[in-house]
């Protein structure tokens, strides 16, 4: 008789322990989302710029395309850097 009523209670603490595991977050999913439309609201500085049509002015062709080929060239043959320890090694004041 002892023995049912403990297992009778375990049975029960169990459920109970198992269904407050399946609660649900109507809070959290009605703001799903929302901090981040906000911080890219607050990160765009003109939104009517895709409205915007006009060429964008500076830069001619050629020295645009020499530019990106000068660009491109540094990653075949980088420039040697210095070593880090020779800072004001060989400089006179």
């Amino acid at each position: 008789m002892q023995r049912s009523i403990s297992l009778r209670l375990a049975a029960g603490m169990l459920l109970t322990l198992a269904l407050a595991a399946c609660g649900t977050t109507p809070r959290l999913d009605r703001q799903f989302g929302a901090s981040v439309a906000a911080l890219r609201a607050q990160q765009t500085l003109n939104v009517q710029a895709g409205a915007n049509r006009d060429p964008v002015s500076g830069i001619d062709g050629q020295a645009a395309s020499a530019a990106y080929d000068n660009y491109q060239k540094s990653f075949s043959a980088p420039v040697p850097q210095p070593a880090a320890f020779t800072i004001g090694v060989g400089t006179r004041p």
